[in-house]
């Protein structure tokens, strides 16, 4: 199969671990015969010294035209340390959101058997969970206008906004999901006190009757804070609006024992973006110890998700579970007094893929 990805490293240490999963894919490729092309581009604080936008127009045509897109992470101090910034690396990613239709945020959530010990919570707990949070992505309040201040500055305001057809299909998104795993979807919102989660709520019910395998659950945002860490395993599918689900998914992806291990997919009805959840870390940049494996499990998802091809990113998987159990890791997770370095990481994976 012909491929062609686009390269989004980003800021930080997105470019070392984007590095590090290009060695996994082109394994990949020469290990099943895959012609895997190549085409990166600038996006967030990199676009912005760059271009002066941190998303650019030509950054937007190559990710139109690939395949698939591997992003790396954006964000920088200079910025998040300037309130008054009138451009900031984020505004990119969210643009990057809009303009490429990326609505449904298929994050998942699960342990391994050699890191559950690395877990801030009880082994009996966390032991075999296995979710996946479907966030709407291009809706809500980190889009909807009007937002800003009051002429004094006094007061700031932002507008949550959300429509019955952006509900319908990220519901639809999720029901999908639920009937290919455990058939168990839960609706997150917080119906009680506000109208658009009414909204979800309402619309969700509605599509119940299409689905009659899928279980469907209704549960407040504040009870799902509490029962992930309490019972994670007792969920399975999860939908919720952008504001909700960016904080949940981040919660979720500590029972696993590191976000430097949870990867994630932002998927539309064209374009189909893979990254890891963890951010940019600059504190990190350039000294060769980030932890690349949350990339690489995005690449896996890149060859399931955007190319059906499930025994490549098992191939993937295995050799990330291998890594964890041989303890060739960065120092992030590494027992005892040796950590691998981001790109002898790179190196292992790639060449036990060819082995």
């Amino acid at each position: 199969m012909e491929m062609n990805i686009a390269l989004l490293p980003g800021d930080g240490i997105g470019p070392e671990v984007i590095e590090q999963t290009v060695k996994v894919i082109k394994a990949i490729g020469q290990k099943f015969g895959h012609t895997i092309t190549f085409t990166e581009a600038v996006v967030g604080a990199a676009a912005i010294d760059a271009t002066g936008n941190p998303y650019p127009d030509a950054t937007h045509e190559i990710c139109l035209k690939a395949d698939a897109v591997l992003f790396g992470a954006i964000g920088d101090p200079k910025y998040d340390n300037d309130p008054k910034a009138k451009v900031r690396p984020e505004q990119g990613l969210l643009d990057m959101r809009r303009k490429l239709g990326l609505f449904s945020n298929v994050r998942p959530t699960f342990t391994f058997p050699s890191l559950i010990h690395k877990s801030p919570l009880k082994k009996d707990r966390i032991e075999g969970t296995d979710l996946v949070f479907l966030r709407e992505l291009t809706g809500g309040i980190y889009f909807g206008e009007p937002r800003g201040r009051n002429e004094q500055g006094t007061k700031a305001f932002d507008t949550n906004i959300y429509s019955k057809e952006e509900i319908t299909r990220l519901a639809r998104m999720g029901f999908e999901f639920a009937q290919k795993r455990r058939k168990l979807l839960t609706c997150v919102d917080k119906a009680n006190v506000m109208a658009t989660s009414r909204l979800w709520r309402e619309t969700v019910q509605e599509l119940e009757a299409d689905y009659p395998d899928v279980k469907v659950e209704y549960e407040f945002v504040d009870a799902v804070a509490m029962r992930l860490i309490q019972w994670p395993k007792a969920y399975d599918v999860l939908i919720t609006e952008n504001l909700f689900g960016d904080i949940l998914t981040d919660e979720a992806s500590v029972i696993s024992g590191s976000m430097g291990l949870m990867p994630s997919a932002s998927l539309g009805t064209d374009v189909k973006l893979f990254e890891p959840i963890h951010g940019s870390y600059p504190q990190a940049a350039g000294k060769d110890i980030a932890n690349p494996l949350a990339t690489v499990l995005s690449a896996a998802m890149m060859f399931e998700y955007a190319f059906d091809l499930k025994d490549e990113a098992k191939a993937i998987s295995d050799v990330v579970n291998l890594s964890l159990a041989e303890g060739v890791v960065t120092e992030d997770i590494a027992e005892g007094d040796k950590a691998y370095k981001t790109s002898e990481v790179g190196d292992w994976l790639a060449e036990q893929i060819l082995k």
